[in-house]
């Protein structure tokens, strides 16, 4: 059950590294009953390493990856990931093959030890402290987040998660977001959600959600700063952007 709604003071101060580089405006939240979280890159520092996994799976196969062309990749579904490498590559590149290379490797890297994101345990710790329902919209399969979330420790965190598998239309498409709401059963309007890609933000932006981006690989574009969200450097900022305590609604 929800504890209440919280608001944020106003003016919260942000660093000056990020004043300088991804915010003119301090951050100010509205009340909120529960909070949606994206996954990598968010709640997962894995965005880094998958990456690094993409350069080498491409040049084994024969293909020159670009960080631009990756940076489109951040936050898309295997679908537009697939759309994007054939536009780049040609209708020979085998897509199939490169995924399933990449998550071969992931799998072998992931297996013991899975990074996690500044401040990520300690928000849904306070979170929880505080019985604020979580939940998580991804674009991953249901068994790549099994296992991340679970070898991370952090799968028990959540109330419901809602992956690529849950979904006909993925992100940028706000279904992801309004499933995720309806599973936790609180509207939407009342619901923030944290995000580190551009097709994310567009997502929950767009299922009518109190967006605040937390930048990884990507920095906000204009278009993203024209939604009128927040964007903070940490979830460790986002987490100090709540009061000491709640506010019962």
């Amino acid at each position: 059950m929800p504890f209440g709604r919280w608001s944020a003071p106003a003016n919260t101060p942000i660093s000056k590294a990020m004043t300088i580089d991804l915010v003119s405006d301090s951050l100010s939240l509205k009340p909120f009953d529960a909070v949606v979280f994206d996954m990598d890159g968010t709640i997962l520092d894995t965005e880094t390493v998958f990456k690094t996994i993409v350069f080498e799976v491409c040049q084994e196969l024969g293909f020159e990856m670009t960080d631009a062309l990756h940076l489109g990749m951040v936050g898309s579904s295997h679908e537009r990931t697939s759309e994007l490498l054939t536009e780049a590559f040609g209708v020979s590149f085998p897509y199939s093959l490169f995924n399933e290379k990449c998550v071969g490797v992931m799998r072998e890297r992931m297996h013991s030890q899975v990074p996690v994101k500044l401040g990520a345990r300690e928000i849904l710790m306070e979170l929880r402290e505080r019985g604020v329902p979580t939940a998580i919209a991804t674009s991953s399969r249901r068994n790549h987040v099994d296992l991340h979330l679970g070898n991370a420790g952090l799968i028990e965190m959540f109330d419901t998660i809602v992956t690529r598998d849950d979904v006909i239309n993925p992100k940028p498409d706000p279904e992801p977001y309004l499933t995720a709401a309806s599973r936790l059963g609180i509207d939407p309007a009342v619901c923030l959600a944290l995000e580190d890609s551009h097709s994310g933000v567009r997502a929950a932006h767009a299922a009518g959600m109190q967006t605040v981006m937390v930048p990884d690989l990507v920095h906000p574009s204009e278009e993203i700063r024209a939604l009128g969200i927040a964007i903070m450097e940490s979830l460790h900022h986002v987490r100090r952007a709540f009061p000491l305590a709640p506010v019962r609604g």
